[in-house]
């Protein structure tokens, strides 16, 4: 059950680090607001096609429980993302990789203090090592680099993001027990209804772009890949080992970012690449390893 736990949240991580390539290929061939709609009206389209006599099934136990798939459309899909393109507005990328690699301290914290959920040493020697790796990818090898950042607005609303995707998370405890499908339409359908005015409001803007045949493609991916099969992956990884142990493994999204720039961009791969692969991969394993007993 646990290898199951750990496939599923490798892929989800990998999938959301092909996510940040996706936003660097998508400059100027489709607009970020316009990107978090079509990336959600093409996923809402897929998971209802194939999930209308599920969700049929499963609708006594969606009326009764809808506020809390409303909050994981709202908060975990839309929230989280549409704050982190408007963060990076403001912010570099070195500022947004590192303040997201906050989120799994986060998760410790709010689960110790609403349900006193332990961490053991190896779990923050573990989290610790996930972090320089986080930062040896954000800062390109160069961590003294990082003493010359500067906090802004964008910093501020990552600030937002992280905390989302945080509560998120620890909230996927109340989950009901339905397919899931039925778990990954209705939040979709949420997060669908959540974009419109955001693409509204970056039109009003003059800043929207429809989409191109790139742009197209793109959304299709993030549909895909980093909404639909990176959703449903990662809330099976919580299922399985809970919400504490699988945060760690969001810190693989910058570093698989960086790795999948290398293989599709063409970026140059350099040391420093696989020195941060290898301890965000061990610092999970460190931590995997030293969990605390269950009670």
């Amino acid at each position: 059950m646990h290898r199951t736990a750990y496939l599923c949240l490798v892929i989800a991580t990998l999938s959301w680090g092909g996510n940040a390539v996706a936003g660097k290929l998508a400059l100027g061939h489709i607009s970020p607001m316009m990107l978090t709609f079509w990336r959600w009206a093409i996923a809402v389209a897929i998971i209802f096609a194939i999930s209308l006599p599920q969700l049929r099934k499963d609708w006594p136990v969606v009326r009764k429980r809808l506020p809390i798939l409303i909050f994981y459309g709202v908060i975990g899909y839309t929230t989280f993302n549409a704050v982190l393109y408007t963060a990076l507005k403001y912010t570099t990328a070195i500022n947004v990789a590192i303040e997201q690699a906050g989120i799994p301290m986060l998760i410790f914290l709010i689960n110790f203090v609403l349900f006193r959920t332990r961490v053991s040493l190896a779990q923050v020697f573990g989290f610790s090592l996930t972090l320089v790796g986080v930062a040896l990818t954000a800062s390109h090898g160069d961590l003294a680099s990082l003493l010359d950042l500067t906090l802004n607005f964008g910093d501020a609303l990552m600030l937002i993001a992280v905390v989302a995707y945080a509560v998120y998370t620890v909230s996927l405890r109340w989950k009901p027990v339905i397919d899931w499908r039925t778990l990954m339409a209705i939040p979709a359908l949420f997060a669908l209804l959540t974009t419109v005015p955001l693409v509204l409001w970056e039109h009003a803007g003059d800043a929207a772009i429809w989409p191109d045949t790139r742009g197209w493609v793109i959304a299709l991916y993030t549909a895909l890949f980093a909404s639909l099969l990176a959703q449903v992956l990662y809330i099976k990884g919580v299922e399985g080992i809970g919400p504490n142990r699988a945060s760690l493994f969001i810190n693989l999204i910058p570093v698989f970012g960086t790795l999948l720039s290398v293989a599709i961009i063409g970026e140059e791969l350099q040391f420093f690449h696989i020195a941060a692969l290898v301890l965000a991969l061990g610092g999970i394993a460190i931590a995997e390893k030293g969990k605390p007993a269950s009670p």
